[in-house]
């Protein structure tokens, strides 16, 4: 039932209006559910996010331009590609990171030849390096997952990063599912991928030396720096300028 308001009072007295009861309080709109959700920022995406994502994506496949090196017989060979999955988890953070290397997959699984060797199709995704392409997504996310978890980005920080999303998590994807593929067994298979650590942990290195360069030339590139939300309070310092 609406409350009945008094109209014998003098005009200067204030009439009690519900909601009236702190005049001093100001009331504001409503804000939107994204503003008052500090991680909304975090899923959303900007015209700047999806072409960072699309130049990552990109060059993932301009890596594998100079082709594979199949080491005696291994039929999952040696590329630079996987130096873009470190790049994209370093420099994107995690969601973005993996993003990109869902926008190189999905161009590879609609026939385009970005594979190094010049491989793609849907048949690529049923070969022996099933578990690597897989490892592409995972192992950019956890090596932005490692690096956002940083107040600042360091070469030796980075490189752990790189080393664990880069090479243990593409490691522990592709060697069981390709010991499956191929039917060997999985020690045969685990020796065998041996022959890739020297070439990952190169690509480890410059994956960290190319990632402090970067974010120290163009600190708006760290994904420390992400812009916060309009829910978010401002009052944290941003991320130190990296230093090897």
């Amino acid at each position: 039932m609406a409350r009945p308001v008094r109209t014998d009072l003098p005009a200067d007295v204030p009439i009690d209006v519900p909601g009236s009861e702190h005049p001093d309080v100001p009331t504001t709109p409503d804000q939107p559910a994204a503003a008052l959700d500090p991680a909304s920022s975090r899923w959303r995406l900007t015209a700047a996010d999806a072409a960072r994502i699309a130049t990552f994506a990109a060059l993932t496949a301009v890596l594998g331009m100079p082709g594979s090196l199949a080491l005696f017989g291994n039929a999952v060979p040696i590329t630079l590609q996987t130096l873009g999955v470190m790049l994209a988890g370093a420099l994107l953070g995690a969601w973005r990171g993996a993003l990109a290397m869902l926008t190189f997959l999905a161009l590879v699984a609609a026939g385009l030849p970005l594979l190094s060797g010049g491989r793609g199709g849907p048949a690529v995704f049923v070969g022996p390096s099933v578990g690597y392409l897989i490892g592409f997504v995972v192992g950019a996310a956890v090596v932005g997952l490692i690096v956002e978890r940083f107040r600042t980005l360091t070469f030796w920080r980075v490189l752990a990063a790189s080393v664990v999303g880069g090479m243990l998590v593409m490691y522990a994807l592709g060697i069981p599912l390709h010991a499956l593929v191929t039917g060997f067994p999985l020690q045969t298979v685990a020796t065998g991928s041996l022959m890739y650590l020297p070439g990952d942990v190169l690509k480890a290195v410059i994956a960290a030396s190319v990632t402090v360069g970067v974010v120290r030339a163009y600190p708006a590139a760290s994904p420390l720096r992400r812009p916060q939300s309009p829910g978010r309070s401002t009052g944290q310092r941003p991320a130190a300028s990296p230093t090897a």
